[in-house]
């Protein structure tokens, strides 16, 4: 196995693991506290939360060519954290499966995202991917911050590669050890 594909399917499943830490600390918030606004590139814990998951139905569909687009973004924002929980699941369980089906070959392959109105571009498999692993640290380190002006702390998001410092939870989404 290669280790490109080795370290995108680690991140993909790193990703699942991040997010079930930081949606089990944002469903024991109550919705004033899940809705109320704070300081970030969203308004709110909720706001950010959807944003991310809407984003990774975008990149997703591209990676999966189903041809959905921007259209993925018409989907209504969901009110509640145990809502966008569930979700997220689906969302990074198809992205799991989607990097576990990948070969060599696939990373260097183009595939079509959809601009809007900057018209459809050309993005390799492997920057694509890249990119959704990103932007989700990027958008979760957010939600991490806000989170601690709330009742619930923010949980601990980078135990997951290192086998000394590795978090219970973290364990099931490693095959072998």
């Amino acid at each position: 196995m290669s280790a490109v594909l080795d370290h995108l399917r680690l991140m993909a499943r790193n990703n699942a693991y991040a997010n079930e830490r930081l949606y089990e600390a944002c469903c024991r918030l109550s919705q004033a506290e899940f809705e109320a606004e704070r300081t970030g590139f969203f308004p709110s814990i909720r706001e950010t939360l959807n944003h991310n998951w809407e984003v990774d139905r975008y990149y997703l569909d591209a990676l999966k060519e189903e041809g959905q687009g921007l259209s993925v973004f018409d989907t209504p924002h969901l009110p509640s954290a145990a809502g966008l929980k569930e979700a997220q699941q689906s969302a990074d369980r198809d992205l799991i499966e989607f990097c576990d089906r990948i070969t060599e070959a696939d990373l260097e392959r183009d595939i079509a995202q959809d601009r809007g109105k900057s018209g459809v571009f050309q993005e390799s498999v492997a920057n694509t991917l890249l990119h959704l692993f990103q932007h989700q640290i990027h958008h979760r380190g957010q939600v991490h911050a806000m989170l601690s002006g709330t009742s619930v702390a923010p949980p601990q998001l980078d135990e997951f590669f290192l086998k000394f410092d590795r978090h219970p939870a973290a364990q099931r989404y490693w095959e072998t050890d």
